[in-house]
């Protein structure tokens, strides 16, 4: 039980450190309207956090019996995924800091608590690189042992309340925490600081 609450935690905080669009969004969403509209938009995103970890660790269950034969080169390949994204995703910040890249586009005329929710939930929804990150740690670290349901939702709980503790941090911090976590430095610290996470679980996995 304590296994799958720190794995859920640490996976949450993993996929959900990475200051990008979507969070910087969310931060100047909060400076716009009201901490109750960027706390709506904050659960929005960690809901599409939980409801990816939810997929992946059922269909990582789904298929354990089937992946029993291949085990070894399925650890091995969801340490690669893992790796590639930590490489990709820190290539990708030290490629922006680098260039000061900046976004200028003007944002729409803020929303709702509940569309904000909605939209937040929706964008999130469309990457798909947290369901092949939920998924590579399902199947590198649980396919080979029997997982029972009650380890899953703790899993899952905890990786919603990990990413859930980290985005209404980012809407909670207003204005001056928001120029502080999404200017230059750091989008590159808490992109490589997210990269490190991958990277130790990559590696703990075929350790």
């Amino acid at each position: 039980m304590t296994a799958a609450l720190v794995a859920g935690l640490v996976a949450g905080y993993g996929i959900a450190v990475p200051v990008g669009a979507v969070a910087t969004y969310l931060v100047s969403l909060t400076a716009r309207t009201s901490l109750r509209t960027g706390v709506c938009a904050a659960l929005g995103v960690a809901t599409a956090d939980g409801l990816y970890a939810l997929l992946a660790t059922v269909g990582g269950a789904a298929v354990a019996a089937a992946l029993r034969p291949v085990l070894t080169p399925l650890r091995w390949a969801s340490a690669v995924v893992l790796l590639v994204l930590a490489v990709r995703g820190a290539a990708t910040a030290l490629r922006q800091y680098r260039a000061h890249r900046l976004s200028t586009r003007s944002d729409p005329p803020p929303p709702s608590p509940a569309r904000a929710f909605l939209g937040l939930l929706g964008v999130t929804l469309l990457n798909p690189t947290t369901v092949i990150y939920f998924a590579a740690l399902v199947l590198g670290d649980g396919a080979d042992d029997a997982v029972r349901p009650v380890q899953q939702g703790v899993f899952v709980l905890a990786a919603f309340a990990a990413s859930a503790s980290w985005q209404v941090l980012l809407a909670t911090g207003g204005a001056l925490l928001g120029r502080a976590l999404t200017g230059h430095r750091g989008r590159l610290a808490t992109a490589l600081v997210s990269s490190a996470v991958m990277t130790a679980l990559a590696v703990r996995m075929v350790a």
